[in-house]
């Protein structure tokens, strides 16, 4: 009988059928940015996810300038914003951000003008050549624009956050209700709902928010008051136009696990279970039986000898039971060579026992 591929094997499972053999893909960033023998991992059963762009966006009021450099054996890279209200400048190195784009009240305000009049436009271009690239190896989840743009991959709140300013300077101002930081969120939120309606014209059916949430960075009352009326006010459009959103929770959710079971999200990306997070996959099939679970082995799990390894692998693939699939989507593991290859082959001998 001709196998079913990687595909199919996924898509079954998101569906809700039984999973016969588990399906271990990686994100298409680690394939381009690690340089490792992928194939050899691919001609043993590794499959991949891609994410493509469902949107072009047009910024009439922001010209984006951006250099590279060596500083010593690390590559830095500067990226300046430029409006007509003044400029703003970030910089990393070897892909750590160092200096964030905002610092300043008064750069809220230079970063709302950068913002102001952006239109999104809804294109399938992206997404027939990831999907042309990939055949049956793998499948696209769509995203809202691309990375290194203007910050419509994750939620307001989190771009803010994470992208433009900082956890520490961040924590302080929204502790304070900055007015400038205030008068961003509303406009980014206003803008996001607009661009998940542009996405809607699109091909792409799941769609991923790159979240990157460990509720400690923000704490349960403020995702209840942000985060929680614009996940119903975007699960509401993507709903209405049968498509499905999946969003990037890759540390601790314990303290939230009752809210992300009344919303109405399609899938937990990059779940990892401690140390990292502190839910287990037993636990998140319990909590949130309908959602389809992402999961990503610990990394702890690298330095464990085979047995273990393989024990660990069998009982995450019964705790989950249904919906699920398992990825590398937060590091590759150091001692890939022997990991990786171990974890698929105990897929695929666990499922000539099913």
């Amino acid at each position: 009988m001709e196998s079913i591929s990687i595909r199919n094997r996924l898509k079954y499972a998101l569906d809700g059928y039984p999973v016969a053999k588990p399906v271990y893909v990686v994100y298409d960033w680690f394939v381009v940015n690690r340089k490792i023998d992928w194939q050899s991992l691919f001609d043993l059963g590794l499959g991949r996810i891609n994410h493509a762009s469902l949107i072009e966006i047009e910024h009439p009021h922001l010209k984006i300038e951006e250099s590279v450099s060596d500083e010593g054996k690390h590559k830095r890279r500067d990226v300046r914003w430029i409006t007509d209200l003044g400029e703003l400048h970030e910089c990393s190195v070897d892909g750590w951000k160092r200096e964030h784009l905002i610092k300043t009240a008064s750069d809220y305000k230079i970063m709302q003008r950068a913002l102001a009049d952006v239109r999104f436009i809804p294109t399938d271009r992206y997404f027939d050549e990831s999907e042309q690239a990939l055949g049956e190896s793998g499948m696209t989840l769509g995203q809202l624009g691309q990375f290194n743009d203007l910050g419509y991959l994750r939620t307001p709140f989190q771009v803010v956050q994470i992208d433009f300013v900082g956890l520490e300077k961040f924590s302080l101002d929204i502790a304070m209700e900055i007015p400038e930081l205030m008068e961003l969120l509303e406009m980014m939120e206003k803008q996001m709902l607009e661009a998940f309606k542009c996405i809607t014209k699109t091909k792409a059916i799941h769609i991923k928010l790159w979240e990157n949430l460990s509720i400690e960075t923000m704490g349960p009352d403020l995702f209840r008051k942000y985060q929680v009326p614009l996940y119903n006010k975007i699960t509401k459009i993507l709903d209405d136009a049968g498509k499905k959103l999946h969003v990037h929770y890759d540390g601790k959710l314990q303290l939230i696990a009752d809210d992300i079971k009344k919303l109405r999200f399609e899938g937990i990306d990059s779940l990892t279970p401690s140390p990292e997070g502190d839910v287990t996959i037993a636990e998140a099939r319990e909590q949130w039986p309908e959602k389809f679970l992402w999961i990503h082995p610990s990394l702890s799990w690298d330095i464990l000898p085979d047995n273990e390894v393989i024990d660990h692998t069998l009982q995450m693939v019964r705790d989950a039971d249904t919906r699920f699939c398992l990825q590398i989507s937060e590091d590759v593991p150091p001692n890939w060579q022997r990991t990786i290859p171990l974890i698929l082959k105990t897929l695929n001998e666990s499922s000539k026992k099913h």
